[in-house]
């Protein structure tokens, strides 16, 4: 009987994996009404369906889980609501991060549910909640086929609580209908739902995907069929305004106390269940938590992720178009500037800006943003108008066709007829094919931008093409640019232009009988780069070994042989410190090679650690560097963290040789889920730069907070002996900032 039942399970997954047919609950309407409280001991839980045959996705992806997890639905006019009973083998010893929200890792206890409203298998929003009661919230985008396509930055209103029993915890959700994007009328939506347990160092999902996927990979979904189609929710306005307060003091300029007011405000209008309009007016990002520093060796610019609210939600309508390297539209470029003198991004104001994003239906999606940005006397910047519109229709399952228009303008001249880069607009319009074959076996892209502007130069284009191939054994990626050389849109990123690029890699991967291993395989990275100009200018070939522990440890190393001919001259420590500094020269060539290990450790630990070391030639002299990121977390009202990074670049003379320190240490406190204190000291050599950025929150109400920021750059280096030469102030700046969420 065991043997037939396994059986059974494992066709069922077979099944799952093959989608010829999604796995399916009901919902059915509340009878009598659920008080959030964390237990769910009303009658319609009794009577709501039990969706329980959850299977592991990790340490296997073979069997079902280990522990009984069951998750039920019901919903009423306002809010979609879940209860989850969590049941352990082994009592108590719940791995919790903190008590702030967002918490993310795979060595954190908790349960989750994805909704899928319009079924595309490419957008979902995303719920969970850890044992603690502290709850995450995000968006998925492009079905989530990486990592990176969680984004936890969003924030919204909802509802939930739980409770820890003897052997077992529960919770309830409350999602408001209000919160979601969904085409009223629908009576099946996708669902997702998954439970992270870290004693059992185990995974469950429900329906089951394959460990080589992302839990949250929208294409291996169930349905959701409802009793009633949810209707569209009432009147569905928020009012988000703000009052601030801030002092400054620009020490490297006039070094007077500058003190102020400031007022703004977001809102939320939702034209349709399914499509919203975003209005701000003079908006203020100074509690945007600030980028860590990296040390930057590269030749090019770094690209930093987007975190600020307004930008967030269907983000991916607007800037994932191109390529990593070549995207038309990056919306940092807007009410963000590069301040050179830390190395750190500072605010540029943005005057009003507007956005109408969402679907039309489950196959059109439509986006468009205005926003105008101020003009900066001292930098010489006028006030731009910048906008952006794009188009998306769905094709077959979840391939997609989409098309975007990007505008820069400048609608009135100064008196010094400043035309910004030489021309005063800057327009891109674009194509992009998505694919998505055979449950995310065959994905790619392909796509094709034209830029346009007053000069109509030539080779204003960027094309790129990608293939995927994803097996449980064996994964495969094949990618091509090519730029031009007068490719530069002024709101896009592309750190590179002018250039051909192909850059095919794989992965190999076995799965042994292990108690101590879990895949081990070899990879290999390769990229070769011709020059418009130059001809071939680069390559960088990567060849390496991956294990990763049943511990979820992992562990890589590889060798690195790499050719850069310099087209600019360069200084290959990248810092701007001496200005006579002798510079490597333009026309030169160097081929040279490292040797990487990167060691990530168990992510259930209270102390964790990554540590990546490179070791090797380095353009004509050599570099030796280790960097790290370390951990401590006291459990559950904080974490301590320390980044550092040591590199020793050795060049023969007359070049300059250096020692580039980057320290990082953080503390993160979370006192309850509702009051949360962050403080960062970040020192980077590459600037001479020490910055501290201390930030208090007090979310009072859901999504209404009271922010306390305190910001300070100073001028820090020592002397080549390493005495201590200069520590004197550059600027400083201290905020106390109010926001209410008004819901209508």
């Amino acid at each position: 009987m065991k043997f037939i039942y396994v059986a059974l399970c494992l066709l069922l997954i077979k099944t799952a994996y093959g989608q010829s047919q999604r796995l399916s609950f009901n919902i059915k309407r509340a009878t009598s009404p659920v008080v959030i409280d964390g237990m769910p001991d009303e009658l319609v839980w009794n009577e709501s369906e039990i969706i329980s045959d959850l299977f592991q996705q990790y340490p296997s992806d073979t069997s079902l889980s280990r522990l009984r997890t069951e998750f039920r639905a019901t919903y009423d006019d306002e809010f979609l609501y879940f209860s989850v009973f969590a049941y352990d083998l082994v009592k108590g010893g719940y791995v919790i991060s903190s008590l702030r929200r967002d918490f993310r890792g795979p060595g954190l206890d908790g349960v989750t549910v994805i909704l899928d409203t319009f079924q595309d298998l490419t957008n979902a929003f995303f719920f969970g909640i850890s044992p603690a009661g502290v709850q995450r919230e995000g968006l998925i985008a492009n079905g989530q086929m990486k990592s990176e396509d969680l984004d936890l930055s969003w924030d919204n209103k909802w509802y939930s609580e739980t409770k820890i029993h003897d052997g077992y915890w529960t919770a309830e959700f409350a999602i408001p209908f209000k919160t979601l994007r969904f085409k009223a009328g629908s009576d099946r939506w996708n669902v997702k739902l998954y439970r992270i347990d870290s004693k059992e160092n185990e995974r469950a999902i429900w329906p089951p995907t394959p460990r080589f996927f992302e839990p949250g990979n929208l294409n291996y979904a169930g349905e959701m069929i409802w009793d009633s189609a949810p209707k569209k929710p009432g009147s569905n306005i928020s009012i988000i305004p703000f009052a601030a307060g801030m002092m400054s003091r620009d020490f490297q300029n006039d070094g007077a106390l500058k003190k102020g007011a400031d007022f703004g405000g977001d809102a939320k209008i939702a034209i349709t269940s399914s499509l919203n309009l975003d209005l701000t007016v003079n908006p203020d990002f100074s509690q945007v938590e600030v980028d860590r520093q990296v040390t930057n060796l590269d030749r090019f610019e770094l690209f930093f992720p987007e975190r600020r609210q307004f930008f967030l939600e269907n983000a991916d309508l607007f800037s994932s178009y191109g390529h990593i390297y070549a995207r038309p539209f990056f919306s940092r470029r807007l009410g963000i500037s590069r301040d050179q003198n830390t190395g750190l991004n500072v605010q540029n104001k943005i005057n009003f800006g507007a956005r109408l994003s969402g679907n039309i239906n489950k196959y059109w999606r439509i986006g468009l943003l205005n926003m105008q940005t101020a003009e900066i006397k001292e930098s010489n910047v006028p006030s731009l108008n910048n906008t952006v519109a794009t188009l998306q229709r769905r094709i077959g399952t979840n391939s997609n066709l989409r098309g975007v228009f990007v505008n820069q303008q400048q609608f009135s001249t100064d008196s010094t007829s400043f035309r910004l880069g030489g021309y005063n607009f800057n327009r891109v319009a674009g194509i992009d094919y998505n694919y998505n074959f055979l449950n995310n076996k065959w994905t790619g892209n392909l796509f094709f931008h034209k830029q346009f502007t007053e000069q109509s130069l030539s080779n204003e284009f960027a094309h790129g093409y990608s293939l995927i191939y994803s097996s449980r054994k064996l994964n495969l990626n094949w990618f091509h640019q090519i730029i031009g050389e007068n490719y530069t849109p002024a709101i896009g990123y592309v750190p590179r232009n002018g250039y051909k690029r192909i850059s095919p890699s794989g992965a190999y991967f076995m799965y042994p009988n292990s108690t101590i291993i879990n895949t081990h395989g070899p990879v290999a990275d390769l990229a070769f780069v011709w020059d418009h100009e130059f001809g071939y200018t680069d390559h960088e070939l990567t060849y390496g070994y991956a294990i990763k522990f049943q511990s979820q440890a992992t562990l890589e190393g590889g060798y690195k042989n790499i050719y850069t001919f310099l087209f600019n001259d360069f200084d290959p420590t990248n810092s701007p410190k001496e200005d006579n500094a002798i510079k490597l020269p333009m026309g030169t060539e160097y081929v040279y090679g490292n040797a990487t290990i990167n060691y990530l450790s168990d992510p259930r630990k209270a102390f964790t650690f990554e540590i990546k070391a490179v070791t090797g030639q380095y353009f004509n002299g050599t570099r030796h560097s280790v960097s790290g990121v370390f951990n401590y977390r006291f459990q559950p009202y904080g974490v301590f963290s320390m980044d550092v990074g040591y590199n020793r670049i050795k060049l023969p003379e007359p070049y300059t040789s250096a020692n580039i320190y980057l320290v990082g240490p953080r503390l993160d406190l979370t006192l309850t889920r509702s009051v949360f204190f962050t403080s960062y000291f970040q020192y980077n050599s590459q600037y001479k730069n020490v910055n501290i950025n201390s930030r208090f929150q007090w979310r009072f109400k859901p999504v209404s907070d009271l922010f306390i920021v305190y910001t300070d750059n100073y001028f820090y280096s020592f002397e080549s002996s390493g005495v201590y030469s200069n520590f004197t102030p550059k600027n400083r700046a201290f905020v106390v900032k109010l926001t209410y969420w008004f819901s209508a």
